[in-house]
């Protein structure tokens, strides 16, 4: 399993640790307006899963803008999502605030179900860790990055080069 501290401070992961070559695990989250999201309704394209704490937070605001951003040059193949526990409503109206329009925000807020299937959910805090997971049109995982120190900024070049790769 993933080895990650939040603040400096060990937590626990719960769930499976997802590697490169894997078959991406299927999950169910909510879109901002709790309809159901999984992996199968992007299945085709190529997907970038930014996973952060919470929105509410500096890092995680940049990491989503930043994705947001990348997004352009990415083209119409490419799916990407920011995974929080944040509620759907939380995420909705931060998403009108901060301009985000080519990113979608998903709550595993309900069930932890990405949480889980990724390994990403710190059990002390219920709330998942900062991991970037790359998924190809064939449900193949070709870039994973569990960010050691949950409050630090992810490999945000590395995880964009391993979406262009598969473009």
């Amino acid at each position: 399993m993933a080895q990650v501290t939040f603040k400096n401070g060990p937590v626990t992961l719960v769930g499976n640790e997802v590697k490169v070559g894997d078959q991406a695990p299927d999950f169910t989250v909510l879109a901002n307006d709790l309809s159901p999201v999984t992996l199968k309704e992007s299945k085709g394209k190529i997907r970038l899963f930014s996973v952060v704490p919470s929105l509410d937070t500096g890092v995680c605001d940049a990491q989503t803008r930043r994705f947001n951003e990348a997004a352009a040059s990415l083209g119409d193949n490419v799916v990407i999502y920011t995974v929080s526990v944040d509620l759907p409503f939380a995420q909705k109206r931060w998403c009108g605030a901060a301009g985000i329009d080519a990113v979608q925000t998903v709550s595993d807020h309900r069930d932890l179900s990405f949480g889980e299937a990724y390994g990403v959910y710190i059990q002390e805090l219920r709330l998942l860790t900062r991991a970037v997971f790359v998924v190809d049109a064939n449900d193949k995982v070709t870039y994973v990055e569990y960010v050691p120190e949950a409050t630090d900024h992810p490999n945000y070049e590395a995880a964009i080069a391993a979406v262009k790769s598969l473009a």
